[in-house]
């Protein structure tokens, strides 16, 4: 669809047309999130939506039509008489800030591995509004159009859209809060596997009433494999997200709440610890695989 994403001309003609999202998601009769999702690049449109998509917007500008997507950002300004300065795609620098050579590294290592990764994923983690409890959110990775994973993480309180991209052998995720607008930081350690099923790592978030930065380690564990359906799979992930975060006291197994819980700082050096926060593939790992795949090895 040319050089510039799908997301970027929707966002565009939006504003082109003065509408909003969700205007535009009430006149096409679908969920406002699902018109920001298709708008940020983290879902897009299936083949009976771009139809759609294209005849409201064709209500609007006579002869508007699906070969029209491809047009280059000069064109489609010209169809909708603005300014073509006014078009600004985000652009993977701009949206990532990170170099061209490692976003092209990113979406080979996508290409040959992304596999290991895709699937739904259920996250245990420390509570961090409710010091010593914990949560589970609920995640999914899935190639998107911009060759690269897309990550999707939530609640039924909060929800995180964004990308995982694999480099040299970890899993680096830029994930935006949807609700709040924040971005958060996520590194996994990678599973030379064919299809990973544990993964442990750090994420780094404000997520608190006074936005105080969080650094604090997670476990991913796999719970499903994608059906090849997208739809169906929005709509597996939507019904996921509704079940509760806080795990009921008592629930979390001793080795999850070790592996989550450490001590750092020279006290626990001292005492044969660790003086960083680290997601360094610990032995406690492999006892939580174990654990959570009695017979199997590896993660």
């Amino acid at each position: 669809m040319g050089s510039v994403a799908f997301s970027d001309k929707l966002t565009f003609v939006l504003k082109a047309l003065s509408t909003s999202r969700g205007r535009f998601a009430s006149e096409l009769g679908v969920s406002k999130s699902l018109v920001g999702r298709w708008c940020s690049g983290s879902v897009h449109p299936s083949s009976y939506n771009m139809e759609r998509i294209t005849r409201l917007i064709a209500a609007r500008c006579e002869g508007f039509t699906l070969v029209d997507w491809e047009r280059e950002p000069e064109q489609l300004a010209a169809m909708f008489g603005v300014d073509p300065s006014a078009f600004a795609p985000k652009g993977d620098q701009q949206l990532f800030g990170i170099s061209p050579n490692i976003l092209a590294a990113a979406r080979a290592a996508t290409a040959s591995r992304s596999v290991s990764y895709e699937g739904f994923w259920r996250v245990t983690r420390p509570a961090v509004v409710a010091p010593g409890r914990f949560c589970n959110d609920h995640g999914m990775f899935r190639p998107g159009p911009s060759g690269l994973l897309e990550f999707e993480l939530g609640n039924p309180d909060l929800r995180f859209t964004g990308w995982a991209l694999p480099i040299e052998g970890q899993l680096f995720v830029i994930a935006t809060d949807t609700i709040g607008g924040l971005p958060s930081f996520l590194i996994f350690n990678g599973v030379p596997m064919p299809k990973t099923k544990l993964m442990d790592g750090i994420i780094l978030t404000a997520l608190n009433a006074l936005r105080k930065p969080a650094a604090y380690p997670i476990l991913l564990q796999r719970i499903g494999d994608l059906s090849g359906n997208p739809e169906a799979d929005d709509a597996h992930m939507a019904e996921l997200m509704k079940i509760p975060q806080f795990i009921e006291d008592g629930a979390v197994p001793d080795p999850v709440r070790e592996h989550l819980l450490r001590d750092i700082g020279p006290k626990a050096v001292a005492d044969g610890g660790e003086l960083l926060l680290t997601a360094s593939m610990t032995p406690s790992l492999m006892r939580l695989f174990a654990y959570f795949n009695p017979g199997e090895s590896g993660a």
